[in-house]
């Protein structure tokens, strides 16, 4: 799909239907993930795929945003190998960890998969919930699928502020 197309025709799906996500899509939408550019090239992102009934009962357990999608994505990264920035202010781990994510979600529309961000839930809670390790934190959720019929984006999807509102030159 042409990349203009891709961001303007993606939306955040809030209803999946049954049918399961190809592997060859979800190999793709990962490999996106894997091809996103991290700080200093550390690659501290980890990304779950959870599709088997255990581990999406845990989703359930911490959200209502999982809409029934068949997969859903778990972006992460290891807060033990970060760059921390001068001025030791900050690091790398969010910023790198939302690229990654920013391309799993583009890549998903991208196949045709519908996809939702997810960040309303207790990331401690999932952690502990999946077993995952200490060292790592987890940043969103990514549901994925097919949108079950006749949903359509929000009301409010394609209202956007003008550039004069949201860019300044200086």
């Amino acid at each position: 799909m042409e990349f203009r197309k891709v961001i303007q025709d993606r939306y955040s799906c809030k209803k999946y239907s049954d049918r399961k996500v190809e592997e060859d899509k979800i190999l793709a939408i990962l490999e996106a993930g894997r091809l996103a550019p991290t700080a200093k090239n550390l690659q501290e992102q980890h990304v779950y795929v959870l599709q088997s009934e255990k581990s999406l009962s845990e989703v359930d357990k911490v959200t209502p945003c999982r809409y029934g999608a068949p997969v859903v994505l778990l972006a992460a990264f290891d807060r033990n190998n970060v760059y921390t920035y001068p001025g030791e202010k900050r690091n790398s781990g969010i910023e790198d960890a939302t690229i990654v994510a920013t391309h799993l979600v583009l890549a998903a529309a991208d196949e045709g998969v519908d996809s939702c961000w997810v960040n309303r839930f207790d990331p401690d809670l999932l952690k502990e919930g999946l077993g995952l390790p200490e060292n790592e934190e987890i940043l969103m959720l990514l549901d994925l699928g097919y949108a079950a019929e006749g949903v359509k984006p929000l009301a409010n999807h394609f209202s956007r502020k003008a550039l004069s509102e949201t860019v300044t030159y200086i």
